[in-house]
């Protein structure tokens, strides 16, 4: 299993109604896609002040990298992406990405 975590640097400023039209558009790709199996989005508490920069973000998990790779590779997440971009601070910088390889 592959967890996929986005972690956004949101602008202050950015549109709240646009974000939550991107997560439940990237949610509906959960079972549109082979190997999508969850998509779960939320604030980051940041409990341990180590991420204060990056107050929201998301989780897709794919049962395998080929999953993950079709995923990257659809239009319809490569739109949203170019939309979840311009809600950011400078853009792609701040969007961190981390892909874990998990026990399924």
């Amino acid at each position: 299993m592959i967890r996929h975590i986005v972690l956004l640097d949101l602008k202050d400023d950015h549109d709240a109604e646009e974000l939550g039209a991107i997560l439940d558009q990237l949610a509906a790709l959960v079972g549109a896609l082979p190997g999508f199996v969850t998509f779960e989005h939320g604030p980051n508490r940041d409990f341990e002040a180590k991420s204060q920069n990056y107050p929201y973000g998301f989780i897709g998990t794919f049962e395998d990298t080929d999953a993950l790779q079709t995923y990257a590779g659809d239009a319809r997440h490569s739109a949203l992406g170019v939309r979840l971009v311009d809600l950011c601070v400078g853009g792609a910088d701040g969007i961190m990405v981390i892909d874990l390889e998990v026990p399924g």
